[in-house]
């Protein structure tokens, strides 16, 4: 009842990560243009993104662009969009791996043995899949933060941190808060299947000794 509730659980918050991984992939927020010193220009906004980049006016036009070649992104975005990329796909793998390992699903006829080491693998290809989307906010927050305080970067050209990134921390946490639930979940069961296991070893003969005692019974009953 608790290892089935757990599984959800994990597996709910594993959904969470998932879907948050992939719109903070589509979401151009990742670079938000800032507002400091001279920069008075208020009435539009610019957002940079990893597929596009997207300049939005105050009367709430909005008017996007697919970049025309990777080479027109910087490095740390040119690197991010592959590794979000990579991330997504881990996590979707990692969400349907964790369905065919439920208790509850009837689609693996096999030991619960083995389901326990899909279960694991579920639990490790989620933390892996957090830990790949770590990477790419961590390194374009960097950036970001690091232009904001270089004095030789234009005030323009200076950023701030975009929603994106906030979502992504939030979806990365997920991921890897579900993969501890499965990877704590298949170890607790196994230290409850080697509990099971470890029986006295004196009821067999016990039991021997009664049904031996019971055939002599019967036995004697019949000459009688």
């Amino acid at each position: 009842m608790v290892g089935g509730a757990l599984q959800i659980a994990g597996l709910l918050v594993g959904g969470i990560g998932m879907i948050g991984t992939f719109a903070v992939t589509g979401m151009p927020q990742w670079k938000v243009s800032a507002f400091i010193e001279n920069n008075i220009i208020v009435f539009e906004t610019i957002w940079e993104g990893l597929w596009m980049h997207c300049i939005r006016q105050v009367n709430i036009r909005m008017q996007c662009k697919v970049y025309d070649s990777v080479l027109a992104l910087s490095p740390d975005l040119q690197a991010s969009r592959g590794l979000m990329c990579a991330g997504s796909v881990l996590a979707f793998l990692a969400f349907v791996v964790a369905i065919i390992g439920m208790k509850c699903t009837q689609c693996l006829q096999s030991r619960w043995q083995a389901k326990g080491c899909i279960i694991l693998m579920a639990g490790l290809l989620f933390i892996l899949s957090g830990a790949v989307e770590l990477i790419p906010v961590c390194w374009v927050s960097n950036a970001i933060i690091s232009d904001f305080y270089n004095p030789m970067v234009n005030v323009a050209q200076k950023r701030e941190l975009g929603e994106a990134l906030y979502l992504g921390c939030v979806a990365a946490f997920c991921l890897v808060a579900a993969g501890t639930i499965f990877c704590c979940f298949c170890h607790c069961c196994e230290k409850t299947r080697s509990y099971g296991y470890s029986s006295p070893t004196h009821y067999p003969t016990h039991s021997h000794h009664l049904h031996r005692k019971t055939e002599s019974s019967y036995s004697k009953s019949q000459y009688v």
